[in-house]
């Protein structure tokens, strides 16, 4: 059982959301904390100079808002938005919050998978906590 467990949620692949928190409430100590966890990768600097001001943060409050509706209505879990490279992300979050596991779901990886590492292998790889993966 662990006192913290981190679940990654992307939201625009909307596959084993439920299934993650479902496992993670399962693998929870009495008392602990589940927090869902998505990353947003930072905007170019040319892109971002053309962007009207605020855009950013009005875009992290959308995400924050997407992953609250991924969550539903599941008490005890604290949601959180983040910049960054997902994979290194997570396994940083991870580290700095004292998470003891982390459920990710994963995709069917496809033929760019092979070549580049899907998310959920660089967090396996490089994680210093247990890592659950859910198909």
């Amino acid at each position: 059982m662990y006192d913290h467990i981190l679940v990654p949620i992307a939201i625009d692949h909307g596959e084993g959301t439920q299934q993650a928190l479902k496992i993670a409430a399962q693998l929870l100590s009495e008392g602990g904390k589940i927090t869902a966890l998505t990353v947003v990768e930072p905007v170019p600097g040319f892109i971002a100079n053309e962007l009207p001001e605020g855009q950013v943060e009005k875009t992290m409050t959308d995400v924050l808002a997407a992953l609250k509706g991924e969550i539903g209505d599941v008490d005890g879990i604290e949601p959180h938005v983040v910049h960054g490279h997902p994979g290194r992300t997570i396994v940083d979050y991870a580290v700095d919050n004292g998470a003891g596991c982390i459920v990710i779901a994963s995709h069917k990886p496809g033929l760019s998978d092979y070549f580049l590492g899907s998310t959920a292998a660089r967090v396996v790889r490089h994680a210093p906590c247990a890592v659950h993966v859910v198909r």
